[in-house]
């Protein structure tokens, strides 16, 4: 998921160098995961590209549909040379349900479209409703299986963002 994010934030570095109408934040391009260990709910959240409603259909309701390898195949031969997307497999958000009950992302594009909220317990099915989320990017919330609460502690996501997510280029903030 951390992959994700960064992708999302280098896809809005390669927009913002053509497109100058585009979403603004204010703050730096970044990830943030938050946890609330009473509900055994994870946060994650950028700043980055954010996605429309047509994005969460394709790129969250189809297993195995990356929506940063279709911006890849998009990008001239030397924008693919430059960039260091991750994400291209697809695969990487359901594996978030190995350990979710539920997982609800609500996003925002920078195109300025409307925020929506994708849901799914990961039996297949999913709703998208509208959302009143106001910035940018995109939050993923996914509230832990009983059994696998020990991925809300600060040890445990330090460790999985060290191992696997080190290589990441933007900062990643954990609160509590």
């Amino acid at each position: 998921l951390i992959s994700n994010a960064s992708d999302a934030v280098d896809k809005l570095r390669f927009e913002e160098i053509t497109n100058h109408n585009l979403l603004k934040s204010d703050k730096e391009n970044s990830v943030t995961i938050r946890m609330d260990k009473e509900n055994s709910v994870l946060f994650l959240e950028d700043n980055g590209i954010g996605m429309s409603k047509e994005d969460l259909m394709n790129n969250l309701g189809t297993i195995a549909s990356s929506g940063t390898k279709k911006f890849l195949e998009k990008l001239s031969e030397q924008d693919k040379k430059d960039s260091n997307l991750i994400g291209q497999f697809g695969v990487g958000f359901y594996s978030a349900f190995m350990v979710a009950k539920k997982i609800i992302v609500e996003s925002r594009s920078a195109h300025g479209d409307s925020a929506y909220k994708w849901t799914s317990s990961g039996d297949g099915s999913y709703t998208i409703e509208n959302s009143s989320k106001e910035t940018r990017g995109t939050l993923i919330e996914i509230h832990l299986k009983d059994e696998e609460k020990e991925f809300i502690e600060d040890w445990r996501i330090r460790g999985i963002v060290k191992k696997y997510s080190d290589y990441v280029t933007y900062p990643i903030f954990l609160l509590e």
